[in-house]
């Protein structure tokens, strides 16, 4: 028999690692990028000129390789692609010391 687990929404989490919530947000950050990307019809070396890095590394990122790409990058890249960027700081609004981040797209 083959046991099913519900996902938590974060594959990440689910699956142990480190860092499974900067990778989410990054894996949506890349989505996103992708998903522009492929709306323009661009190649990636036409959308690598445009973002300002390497066709190999906007290839790495969009199969979800981004472990040497900053949260930072994928925002400019993000603003390359037109898109507004806005960064939110807010209180904690739950019982804990740490805050949380997250990604929302309008």
């Amino acid at each position: 028999m083959i046991k099913i687990e519900k996902s938590s929404g974060n594959v990440y989490a689910d699956l142990g690692m480190p860092d499974a919530e900067a990778m989410h947000r990054k894996a949506l950050l890349a989505a996103k990028i992708d998903e522009t990307i492929k709306a323009r019809k661009w190649s990636q070396q036409r959308a690598a000129e445009v973002l300002g890095i390497t066709q190999p590394k906007l290839s790495m990122m969009l199969r979800g390789q981004f472990h040497g790409i900053s949260e930072t990058k994928m925002l400019d890249c993000l603003a390359r692609l037109g898109w507004d960027v806005t960064i939110v700081i807010g209180p904690v609004r739950r019982r804990t010391t740490v805050g949380h981040v997250e990604v929302e797209f309008a």
